[in-house]
């Protein structure tokens, strides 16, 4: 019997975005007290799916558990991070906002006391020699509060998601509990393919060649970037990602408002014109998101909340693995 089918568990999330981490630690028996995060639209979107979640419209840096005791003394503090920079300095009094809600975070322990701690962010993090005084700085909290902890890198692929996604994890649990936690390893089974995972949506209006598509998408996404909030429309990310989805008869350029119709002609030899573009629907599949899970406002903003996303079976697959330690 898996855990979530047990007794359900108490979290906090801050930087809850669009819900992925929230929504597998759900799957997983976590059930948010509050979830916390500065964009209106990704609180929107929190609300449309989960009406029953207590989602506050606050930043990280400005929160105060003293005014939400509901916080103290959780299960998880869970955090899908905005990606901090090896640039990043632990010492200077201007330095990126995305380092200053990673320390935000850290601090948060103090007052919420969590039985353990789950933050995601980029795999640099994790393995990168830059990175170094970032994660001393990070030890040097968590040991003084009394947390073992662990750093290792997950690729989404591994979890039944259809992307090359790695994503550096840092799990952290009180006393020796961290002693019994086991990071999350792949099943064994082949990773699901762009073909496996949208020939369906592909045929969902009646295109005849969705099937030929499919068959020669046999390979995994790149990873989906949700690039910049404050600038250009929605593309599926840099140069790279682009052609690896080009050489999938994918138009990686822009994002569609629907799928191909029957008189869709798809000819990748034509160059963008004979390419199809994904939806936000079918990116949002990309990220394992359920086809239930509703995204607020605009193509390009609705966009962005996927790519910026958590996978949620990779929330799912760590929200396990850390009750498996709690319950040890």
């Amino acid at each position: 019997m898996d855990n979530h089918t047990v007794g359900r568990l108490r979290s906090v999330e801050v930087c809850a975005g669009a819900g992925g981490l929230a929504l597998g630690l759900e799957q997983a028996g976590f059930d948010p007290v509050l979830l916390l995060d500065n964009r209106p639209v990704a609180c929107e979107t929190l609300r449309l799916n989960r009406p029953g979640w207590d989602v506050l419209e606050t930043d990280v840096i400005d929160f105060d558990p003293v005014e939400h005791q509901q916080t103290y003394d959780v299960d998880l503090l869970s955090a899908g991070l905005p990606r901090v920079r090896a640039a990043a300095s632990m010492g200077r009094t201007d330095s990126d906002v995305e380092l200053e809600v990673l320390k935000a975070t850290i601090l948060l322990m103090h007052g919420v006391r969590p039985r353990a701690l789950l933050i995601e962010n980029v795999p640099n993090l994790v393995v990168d020699a830059e990175y170094q005084p970032i994660r001393d700085y990070v030890e040097a909290e968590l040991s003084h509060l009394g947390y073992g902890y662990r750093w290792f890198v997950v690729n989404a692929m591994d979890h039944r998601v259809p992307q090359d996604r790695k994503q550096g994890i840092l799990v952290a649990l009180q006393g020796t509990a961290i002693d019994a936690f086991v990071a999350p390893v792949s099943d064994g089974s082949p990773p699901i393919t762009v073909g496996a995972a949208l020939r369906d949506s592909m045929g969902s209006r009646g295109w005849s060649g969705a099937e030929r598509w499919a068959a020669q998408a046999d390979r995994v996404a790149p990873t989906l970037v949700g690039g910049s909030w404050n600038r250009g429309g929605p593309d599926l990310g840099p140069t790279g990602s682009k052609k690896a989805w080009a050489r999938m008869g994918v138009d990686g350029g822009t994002v569609a408002d629907e799928v191909p119709g029957p008189d869709f002609r798809w000819d990748p030899a034509l160059g963008r014109p004979g390419m199809m573009a994904l939806t936000v629907g079918q990116a949002a599949r990309i990220q394992g998101f359920p086809s239930s899970w509703t995204f607020a406002g605009g193509k390009t903003v609705r966009y962005r909340q996927v790519g910026h996303a958590s996978p949620p079976p990779v929330g799912r697959a760590l929200g396990l693995a850390v009750r498996e330690a709690l319950d040890a």
